[in-house]
């Protein structure tokens, strides 16, 4: 330690500065890390803004990275956009389709009504980045393209359902369009007002779509709720 001299003259020891701790080094992500990362600052800014008010700029400056690490990864925003939305469309279809395992057609759409419910709830900022309009000239998938998907698969069901009925199956591909584009754009509605909960607005759009409007349930519930 060094030694200074006081007024009297004599000489005594001072404590050196503390050193100054280091700056704790920021790791370093793999490229997949990396990738990851964009992805997700991605899908946050398509679904506040949409394409076209996203920039290249600010993806960068919120990952910390410079422009031209997100072009390594993606080509450009188009890029960007397409895996966002491809990663969005999957995760729905998959929700979907794994919800529909009962047998009857009523359960079938309270399944569908719920996973599409569900699905809005808890990855909101991916539902609202189907719901955008897709940039122009894009080959990317939209929001119409994944519930027409859905609508295919409903038609199976419904098809097979007429014909066990006796009525005719080639009308199936309609009433699908209809049911779900009904569940569809009430989806769309309950993203912003978020009330009443999704069980109840499930339950409404299958009395609606199961009941038909002149034989409406005055407080209807789903099948599976009344099994609890």
């Amino acid at each position: 330690m060094p030694e200074v001299s006081d007024d009297a003259g004599s000489r005594r020891t001072v404590p050196a500065a503390a050193a100054k701790p280091k700056p704790p080094s920021r790791v370093r992500m793999s490229a997949a890390q990396r990738r990851e990362q964009l992805i997700a600052i991605g899908r946050q800014l398509f679904a506040e803004r949409g394409f076209d008010a996203t920039s290249i700029e600010e993806v960068a400056a919120r990952a910390k990275v410079s422009k031209p690490v997100v072009y390594e990864h993606f080509g450009g925003k188009e890029g960007l956009y397409a895996v966002v939305v491809d990663r969005e469309v999957r995760a729905l279809l998959d929700r979907i389709t794994t919800a529909l395992t009962a047998g009857h057609p009523r359960e079938l759409l309270e399944q569908a009504a719920m996973a599409l419910l569900g699905y809005i709830e808890e990855e909101t900022s991916g539902f609202r980045v189907l719901v955008r309009e897709s940039p122009l000239m894009s080959g990317t998938a939209t929001f119409s393209s994944v519930m027409n998907d859905v609508a295919h698969q409903v038609e199976h069901i419904l098809g097979a359902e007429f014909k066990s009925r006796g009525y005719d199956p080639k009308l199936a591909e309609l009433y699908s369009q209809a049911l779900v584009g009904m569940v569809a754009l009430t989806g769309r509605w309950w993203l912003e007002v978020r009330k009443p909960r999704k069980e109840t607005v499930a339950a409404h759009l299958v009395n609606l779509a199961w009941n038909g409007l002149s034989h409406l349930e005055a407080k209807p519930t789903l099948i599976t709720s009344r099994r609890h």
